[in-house]
């Protein structure tokens, strides 16, 4: 039997990037980091030809030194990743229901834009079955816009605390230092949460060809508020305007060890090409009542909107036609929170939207400072019709005037930043009211939206192919009784489902199992 024919790589504009440079620039004088001219780049300073290094060698001291602190620490989440830059144009009205000028017809917003698996580390495969994050940054007239998202409309848990366990359950095991099965799988049997988000993982969707064939959403419940104070609920699916289209697991397997940085370069190369990906913004809005009577709980990353009931709403388009200049520059500096929203858009009750709106934040002053909203790539003073006034101050790399002599403190007589319009640009207020506790969600029905999906969304191909997807990976799980509570938990999406996955697997039919209290 002959072997399967695998893809071939073909030379794009990646591969030529360093020639074209060549042709387009001429050698320049080497300098130190303060700018001394070298005569030498190639030897260090010693007492005779083969004595010691001297320490007087600055030039070297400071070139070790810098490299020695070359690299940021990386994300621990969305670690291996690309991005471009491009434009958004708002193409529809709907200021019905938003106030946001990024949203009024015919305004176009520069956007910087990254994509990223989740699990891997900056060095694994682009092909790797793992969720893509999908993160924009739009450069609006009111700030910055960061829409935080994934190429799935749902995610794995529902409340931030388990957010935490469930990245470790992904990431490496703390003995052996590998990737483990039993981890990924345990995690799952005691998280049905997760069900319609596993569903996903080890469908067909589990593995996008490259950034620019997959959908984005913004997963999460968002609130709009428009000029007159009303509020809607929302959320926003970045439709691909490219054909979607998904890898198969063998060539998946394929490129990830002859090209791990297979959709890297393709979204370089295509940019490159002038084929310029797209992808166009719809909503979905629930007003508060509808909200109030849906059969679930409206703020759980967990759950759908339906979009029969709650059809999509066309608002504008994405354009991406720049590659960085600088990779590290520009996309290992880019910095994404949801807490960035411009008036008009503002967060929901979501626990894990809550959680985000402080933990994405926080982790970019701890990898990459303090200052981190002075870098070009993250300023919101990057449109020219922003301008910053704050009272921070200080910190290390603080490379701006740092508000010169301006006070420091807040009230003053001295025309220190002050509110000019409080009407305008006060957040819209709910009243909300209960008991303080840690009220439990783990067993909010967690079946009926995956066996949605499994029975009416996936075609009888699809259905194999998750099982076999499913299969392969639990079987490199050497405990047993995690296989089994993980098929038992399956098992409750679709009986057939779960019988043929134990079949498969080896293992006695499943019993379906609830959560322990």
């Amino acid at each position: 039997m002959a072997a399967p024919s695998q893809p071939t790589k073909e030379p794009g504009p990646a591969d030529f990037q360093l020639p074209e440079f060549k042709k387009s620039h001429k050698t320049e004088q080497l300098t130190t980091g303060w700018g001394r001219p070298l005569g030498d780049r190639a030897n260090v300073q010693t007492v005779g030809p083969r004595g010691p290094v001297l320490l007087q060698d600055v030039a070297y001291i400071e070139d070790i030194a810098r490299f020695d602190r070359e690299r940021v620490p990386e994300r621990v989440v969305h670690a291996k990743g690309g991005g471009a830059f491009g434009v958004f144009e708002a193409t529809d009205d709907i200021s019905d229901v938003c106030k946001a000028k990024v949203f009024k017809k015919g305004t176009q917003t520069r956007v910087a834009m990254r994509f990223s698996t989740v699990a891997g580390e900056s060095g694994s495969a682009d092909s790797n079955r793992d969720p893509r994050g999908f993160a924009i940054k739009m450069y609006t007239d009111e700030g910055i816009w960061d829409c935080v998202g994934n190429n799935t409309p749902i995610f794995f848990v529902r409340d931030p605390f388990l957010f935490q366990m469930f990245i470790h359950s992904q990431k490496r095991n703390p003995k052996t230092h590998l990737k483990d099965a039993n981890m990924v799988w345990d995690f799952f049997g005691n998280n049905p949460q997760a069900t319609h988000q596993f569903l996903i993982l080890y469908s067909d969707r589990g593995i996008p060809d490259g950034f620019r064939h997959m959908h984005g959403y913004g997963s999460h419940t968002f609130k709009m508020v428009n000029d007159k104070n009303d509020f809607v609920w929302v959320k926003f699916h970045w439709r691909c305007d490219q054909k979607i289209k998904n890898l198969e697991p063998k060539t998946a397997k394929f490129l990830a060890g002859e090209q791990p940085d297979y959709a890297l370069q393709d979204l370089f190369d295509s940019i490159a090409r002038k084929d310029y990906p797209s992808w166009t913004l719809y909503i979905q809005t629930v007003t508060d009542a509808q909200a109030k009577n849906l059969p679930y709980n409206p703020f759980d990353l967990t759950k759908i909107f339906s979009q029969k009931e709650f059809p999509l709403r066309k608002v504008g388009k994405l354009t991406l036609n720049e590659n960085p200049e600088n990779y590290f520059t520009q996309i290992e500096q880019l910095a994404f929170s949801p807490a960035n929203m411009p008036p008009g858009i503002e967060a929901s009750p979501d626990k894990m939207l809550q959680g985000r709106l402080f933990s994405y934040t926080d982790t970019q002053r701890h990898r990459i400072g303090a200052n981190f909203m002075l870098i070009p790539v993250n300023n919101p003073e990057t449109n020219k019709n922003v301008k910053v006034c704050t009272y921070q101050r200080d910190g290390p790399m603080n490379t701006s005037h740092n508000y010169g002599g301006c006070p420091n403190y807040y009230r003053n007589e001295f025309h220190g930043p002050d509110v000019t319009s409080r009407q305008a640009h006060l957040e819209h207020a709910m009243y909300e009211v209960g008991m303080t506790d840690r009220y439990q969600s783990e067993d909010d029905d967690n079946y009926t939206q995956p066996r949605v999906f499994y029975t009416q969304v996936l075609d009888d191909q699809g259905r194999k192919n998750i099982i076999n997807n499913m299969v392969e990976h639990l079987e490199q799980c050497t405990d047993k009784e995690v296989v089994k509570r993980a098929v038992a938990v399956l098992a409750n999406v679709d009986d057939d489902f779960g019988r043929t996955l134990a079949q498969k697997l080896k293992i006695d039919p499943p019993k379906k199992v609830r959560l322990r209290k």
